[in-house]
């Protein structure tokens, strides 16, 4: 997006070392949450919890009231969606221009897809008749939905999956479970749908299997765009920066129609600050495993995201671990979605704020939650997301704000990462500088104007230059299918976005979540 911009800082050996300096465990990054009060009191217990208190205000790593705990993942998702680095080398400058994205720069959901059952086969359910398709495989755990593994003999599984990294947790493997079965469903309601508005299906024969896939692939797709464009984005970058970008259009990310690219701005440092927003642990279900039941506290699976003192933490995962790595089928791994999107039953979570603290979860990662031919070390998450910097010769926060026109921030803002070495309070790693900006200028509610515009620019512009989007082709469509879901009364006024259709519409239609009903 700046390609004229310099690099913040040479990538020497002394800025490698400061920059694993500013993200190690302990350092000035971690939270430093009390891991040891167990996964649910780092939810309830308001002395442990890293909510505001008497003594701290701001508290060590508080919650977010304008997002559900479900913000976090859908980020994630989106991002595995759209980019996927799995050769360059962390802290060393790779030129972006020949470096290969495994996935494509257009939100077609290719990591469920895996662009069609004549290029990943494996994904797609057979036939009688030796063909595959349309309707994609879906696993099960033994009481609900699961990605479809293979078992390896070992006591292992082998996902099948178009990305690996959407079985990285278990949250992440429910929403590809979800999208999966939303697609499913369509498949199985196409004659009911009217499809006048839909490209795929104009002249076309709705008995050709492949022309069904095309058909249910694009409802799909515009009910996740939309959901993107008006639920997701105000969320994380606030309903003004939206409505300027749909309004006034692009100004920085502007690629050619038909020809979009991944922005190394987002990918390597923008749209990382999702990790601030993890919380240390989850409440994943709400039966772990037991059965259905109408009350949500009979017996509740919460958990760790990653448990350092799992006995075989980095190991390849061959058992129903306690924590929240995804790579196995078990009854309990399936996610109760009432804690993750507000159905109005008062049991929806919030994540945490985007600001410049990290859950402690994040600072030992265990192996098989880094993607697959791809650099191991070092295992810190911060640490991985401030050498990116490095190998991609991202310029500073402050460049890209000068160059944006955006309000700069003072160096008090940067206090404690100069702190650690003090050129980066004038030349600040661009993944840095977006979380402090976000903590000065919207109480870390969101992202600020220049991590903001970032974002929104580069997931409206992929939109944009894809002709086969809904933005492209009918910008006034509006969701249809899950509107018939009921909500409670008790929804929570604080979240921000479009809550006429919401994610938990989705996951209604998707068959995952129904109302009344704790799984």
């Amino acid at each position: 997006m700046f390609p004229n911009l310099p690099p913040f800082a040479e990538a020497s050996d002394t800025v490698r070392a400061a920059l694993l300096e500013v993200g190690q465990q302990g350092g000035i990054l971690d939270a430093q949450d009390d891991l040891a009060a167990g996964p649910k009191n780092l939810i309830v217990d308001p002395s442990v919890n890293g909510n505001s208190t008497s003594t701290n205000p701001y508290g060590t790593n508080p919650d977010n009231p304008t997002m559900t705990a479900g913000s976090t993942f859908v980020g994630q998702f989106t991002d595995h969606d759209i980019t996927f680095d799995q050769i360059s080398q962390l802290g060393v400058p790779q030129n972006p221009l020949i470096s290969s994205n495994t996935r494509t720069p257009a939100l077609d959901l290719d990591s469920v897809f895996g662009g069609g059952p004549g290029m990943r086969p494996d994904l797609y359910v057979d036939n009688a008749d030796g063909s595959v398709g349309p309707k994609l495989k879906i696993g099960n755990g033994g009481v609900h939905e699961d990605v479809p593994r293979v078992p390896n003999g070992d006591g292992t599984y082998t996902a099948l999956l178009g990305d690996p990294r959407n079985d990285e947790n278990l949250i992440i493997a429910g929403l590809q479970c979800a999208h999966i079965l939303f697609y499913n469903r369509v498949l199985d309601e196409l004659e009911n749908v009217d499809l006048r508005r839909f490209p795929s299906a104009r002249g076309a024969d709705p008995a050709n299997l492949y022309v069904q896939f095309r058909i249910a692939r694009e409802i799909t797709l515009w009910h996740y765009e939309w959901l993107l464009v008006n639920e997701h984005l105000p969320q994380i970058a606030s309903q003004q920066m939206v409505n300027d970008v749909l309004g006034r259009g692009n100004r920085f990310y502007l690629p050619p129609a038909g020809d979009a690219f991944m922005s190394i701005e987002f990918g390597a440092a923008a749209y990382r600050f999702g990790h601030s927003m993890v919380r240390p642990s989850y409440r994943a279900n709400f039966t772990s495993g037991t059965g259905d039941r109408t009350n949500p506290t009979t017996d509740p699976f919460f958990a760790l995201v990653f448990d350092k003192n799992e006995p075989h933490f980095s190991d390849p995962v061959s058992y129903d671990r306690d924590d929240l790595l995804g790579g196995y089928r078990a009854p309990r791994r399936y996610v109760g979605w009432p804690t993750f999107f507000d159905l109005g039953d008062g049991e929806v979570k919030n994540n945490k704020k985007v600001d410049t603290t990290i859950s402690s979860v994040l600072f030992t990662l265990p192996m098989p939650a880094i993607a697959p031919h791809t650099q191991n070390s070092p295992t810190v998450l911060p640490q991985r997301n401030l050498l990116r910097q490095l190998t991609r010769g991202l310029p500073s926060g402050q460049a890209i704000a000068r160059a944006m026109r955006a309000p700069r921030r003072s160096a008090t803002d940067r206090a404690e990462i100069a702190s650690v070495y003090s050129p980066f309070a004038a030349s600040t790693p661009l993944w840095y500088y977006i979380l402090a900006e976000a903590e000065a200028v919207t109480d870390s509610l969101n992202l600020g104007p220049v991590g903001g515009r970032i974002v929104t620019e580069t997931l409206i512009g992929l939109l944009r230059a894809d002709p086969t989007s809904y933005l492209s082709v009918y910008p006034r469509f509006q969701p249809f299918l899950g509107t018939d879901l009921q909500l409670g009364s008790n929804l929570n006024p604080n979240i921000t976005g479009n809550r006429s259709y919401t994610r938990a519409h989705f996951l209604y239609y998707a068959g995952v979540v129904q109302p009344g009903t704790c799984r």
